[in-house]
């Protein structure tokens, strides 16, 4: 009897093998913690004892290390919701506004790609419709490896900018937004019926670079969900099977959360969240000018280093909104 078929799948040994990684390093994160008290408490006893006050720095540099490691196990605790340890599948569209929109949508992308990189996390480009002039309309990516989703959840929302455009002659100051939506990928554990007469089935020509194969099929697949108005696409894979294999699990994705969502009385409508991506629907503001500051208006937590942020260094934003939301329960 041969091994498991399972085991032949590529995907599933590298997240299992990723999962693991992740797991061990939580293990060995608590017992180095556990050692490096246990060596906080025999330097504390040693000066004590010996009444020697040039253990001190010693002590409070161990001190901050040890506070520093706690912290980052408490993250991880905060990290506990059904499907946090996922994959997860970000998705941005552009506000109105045109080129500056669009300009603004994929500064996030850069971002959010900055940010899981820090992470460790692996990036796949599902799904990008480039703007009229720069920028992009919209974008779909898959952001794989342990706690993805736990992390990236806090992003789901209209993100708001505030800058001098670089697409205005008179270098006014102008408002932009655009819309963040997170999925966890979801395995073949959670059962979600689609129903396929429900579903209406495009195909087109990718609009990537990518040589002949990409510019003469039609390899692209757009389902869209004729009960809800979900429509979800994908174009990055070189097979037209392929794509409408990832838009199921994207749609598969989409209808869960929305099944979810009215189980649990939190929207009556899950798209209702994005309707206006405008004024007033901000989960987070980045001010570039006529000072710089981000802002994210659900936990209070901001920062004038604009630039940082823009490089991916959203940790202190997630975490926030994680305690916030930990409180809440």
């Amino acid at each position: 009897m041969g091994a498991p078929s399972f085991w032949d799948e590529p995907e599933e040994a590298q997240k299992i093998t990723r999962d693991v990684a992740a797991l061990k390093e939580e293990v060995d994160g608590f017992a180095k913690l556990k050692s490096k008290v246990a060596d906080l408490d025999t330097l504390r006893e040693m000066a004590e004892e010996e009444e020697d006050e040039s253990l001190l720095p010693e002590i409070e540099a161990l001190y901050a290390e040890v506070k520093q490691d706690v912290e980052h196990l408490e993250l991880g605790l905060l990290l506990s919701g059904e499907y946090d340890a996922n994959n997860a599948i970000l998705t941005l569209h552009a506000g109105a506004g045109g080129t500056e929109a669009q300009d603004w949508t994929s500064m996030l992308l850069r971002m959010f790609c900055r940010f899981a990189e820090k992470q460790g996390f692996a990036l796949e480009t599902l799904d990008l419709l480039p703007g009229d002039e720069a920028g992009i309309k919209s974008a779909t990516i898959q952001i794989n490896g342990y706690h993805a989703y736990g992390y990236l959840r806090s992003e789901k929302g209209v993100h708001r900018l505030v800058r001098i455009s670089p697409f205005d002659a008179n270098a006014r100051r102008h408002t932009s937004f655009a819309a963040c939506d997170v999925m966890p990928e979801l395995d073949d554990t959670v059962k979600v019926d689609i129903n396929m007469d429900e579903v209406r089935v495009d195909t087109y020509r990718s609009s990537g670079a990518g040589g002949q194969h990409v510019n003469k099929t039609s390899s692209a697949v757009r389902m869209t969900h004729l009960p809800t108005g979900i429509v979800v696409q994908c174009q990055n894979e070189r097979s037209q099977i392929q794509n409408r294999e990832k838009c199921l699990q994207m749609l598969r994705a989409k209808l869960y959360a929305l099944e979810k969502a009215k189980q649990e009385a939190l929207v009556s409508d899950i798209a209702g969240e994005y309707q206006n991506i405008e004024w007033g629907s901000q989960i987070r503001s980045y001010v570039f000018q006529p000072y710089t500051l981000v802002k994210d208006h659900r936990t209070g937590c901001e920062t004038g280093n604009i630039q940082a942020v823009m490089d991916g260094d959203l940790m202190n934003f997630v975490e926030s909104y994680l305690r916030s939301q930990q409180k809440k329960r």
